[in-house]
């Protein structure tokens, strides 16, 4: 037994050192290429003798050497040549890499002035979430303009009825705003609605009157069938009208009302009243006749402060008024197949290409949407250019990373110099994390983004946020311009 126990150690230990001898010559090999040691061992020996300088035996006949053909040009990565490539991949691809992200991330950075790609991640689409706001803004400004406002009116409709017509004024309100707690943009309320109403009604003489309410600039369903079912029961977004206040919201608690049109004209009907006029019975739904001419008004913001403000906080309720009026503007009819169609035709027709992009509401809401991050690049770039100032607001109305908005609270953990120097589009929904905007780099070079995940698990969601913000962050401190140096 102890003899064979020898046995064995012996031929173990001969393996060992064999084993040992090859680690050696393999070790000596690699550091032999890795530090170039051949060449200081081969300093002095003999110079090596060229093939065509050897003549060849006696007796054979060899034709004239012959230059060989050019090899081929090495193999080098996209971004060797261009240092601003470089740059930005050190910069983010290793963020990028965060294991929070899940198993599909696209990235896309680029200069701001054009051109390729400075760098790119991952491939095919992804699911937008709220980065779909700014395709929605963008199609709003080209097909409206920045000063177009929404009217709510007011109009005779009979001998005894009068009727509150909802023109999709997304922040129409319930109630004027505490003068001590104005708010931007101002909002265009009922209540001053009612009272100019009540004036007007009495300079005719009528005191008593009934209210319709008609709702009918939006057609089709007012909730998008792309959405998950439970989005309206649970509150998720309000159903999508030409009129409502506070968003469909209730005035106390929490949630959505299920009738926002009927909610709106209630609140009228009860400012009405209070301003002297006898209102007979409840509002009803019906479309207003204008036989009996305007009796009062009120405006809404100009749109460019409204999509500043619908980006900064990533208001879904008014990204999809927004969408619907694209659909009015180009073919008068608000519903949200027509929004679809006007979206693709107003960017169509300002050069702006989708990409095979496919987008079925304005808020990002469905998952049913799928986009090329190329397009929210196109999109960012054309609105930061001087070529169509109309779309300005895209980029003023994007919040600044630790400052503002719905980036106010974020941006804590990554480069402390990027907080500032990036603002971004948010996209969320479960499972789904993105930013799109724009990074101005310690250089003062301004970056063009996006970063999406859209397979992140759930437990996940924080981890994944903060990767993506780190990412941005980066970019805001890297000196990426394509000057040498770090």
């Amino acid at each position: 037994m102890a003899d064979r126990d020898r046995r064995h150690g012996s031929r173990r230990s001969g393996r060992w050192w064999v084993s040992l001898l090859v680690l050696v010559l393999v070790a000596g090999a690699a550091a032999t290429v890795r530090y170039d040691l051949a060449d200081r061992w081969l300093d002095n020996a003999p110079a090596p003798r060229s093939p065509a300088a050897i003549p060849p035996p006696p007796n054979l006949d060899l034709p004239p050497l012959a230059a060989p053909p050019a090899a081929a040009a090495p193999v080098t990565p996209a971004d060797a040549g261009d240092p601003a490539s470089a740059k930005v991949r050190r910069a983010v691809a290793g963020l990028l890499d965060d294991r929070h992200l899940g198993k599909h991330v696209l990235a896309t950075v680029s200069a701001l002035g054009g051109g390729a790609p400075l760098f790119t991640a991952g491939s095919g689409m992804a699911i937008p979430a709220s980065t779909t706001k700014l395709v929605t803004a963008a199609a709003a400004l080209l097909a409206l303009g920045p000063d177009a406002t929404f009217q709510t009116r007011v109009v005779a409709d009979g001998r005894d009825a009068i009727s509150l017509i909802g023109g999709g004024d997304p922040y129409l309100a319930s109630r004027p705003a505490p003068a001590d707690a104005p708010t931007y943009p101002q909002r265009a309320d009922v209540v001053t609605l009612a009272r100019a109403t009540a004036a007007a009604l009495r300079a005719h003489g009528r005191t008593r009157v009934r209210v319709g309410y008609d709702d009918t600039l939006f057609s089709g369903p007012a909730v998008n069938p792309h959405w998950p079912q439970d989005y309206i029961p649970d509150g998720v977004v309000s159903p999508v009208t030409a009129l409502w206040v506070d968003e469909g919201r209730p005035t106390s608690g929490t949630g959505r009302v299920s009738d926002p049109s009927l909610t709106a004209a209630t609140a009228f009907a009860g400012a009405l009243s209070r301003a002297g006029i006898k209102v007979v019975g409840p509002p009803e739904a019906r479309p207003a006749t204008s036989a009996g001419g305007e009796l009062a008004s009120v405006s809404s913001a100009p749109l460019d402060q409204i999509v500043e403000r619908v980006l900064e906080v990533s208001d879904n309720e008014a990204a999809e008024v927004l969408f619907r009026q694209v659909g009015v503007a180009t073919e008068a009819r608000g519903s949200s197949d027509a929004a679809v169609r006007g979206v693709r035709q107003i960017l169509a027709q300002h050069g702006i290409d989708l990409h095979g992009s496919v987008l079925y509401d304005g808020s990002g809401l469905s998952r049913e949407n799928r986009i090329d991050p190329r397009l929210l690049v196109d999109v960012l770039r054309t609105a930061s250019t001087s070529a169509d100032p109309d779309l300005r607001p895209v980029v003023t109305g994007l919040p600044v990373a630790g400052f503002t908005g719905s980036l106010a609270y974020r941006f804590e953990d990554g480069d402390p110099r990027g907080r500032g120097r990036v603002r971004a589009k948010t996209g969320t929904l479960t499972g789904v994390s993105g930013l799109a905007g724009l990074a101005n780099d310690l250089d003062g070079d301004v970056l063009v983004f996006v970063l999406i995940a859209d397979k992140v698990p759930l437990a996940d969601t924080l981890g994944a946020r903060n990767a993506l913000d780190d990412a941005a962050a980066a970019l805001g401190a890297c000196r990426c311009s394509s000057g040498p140096g770090a």
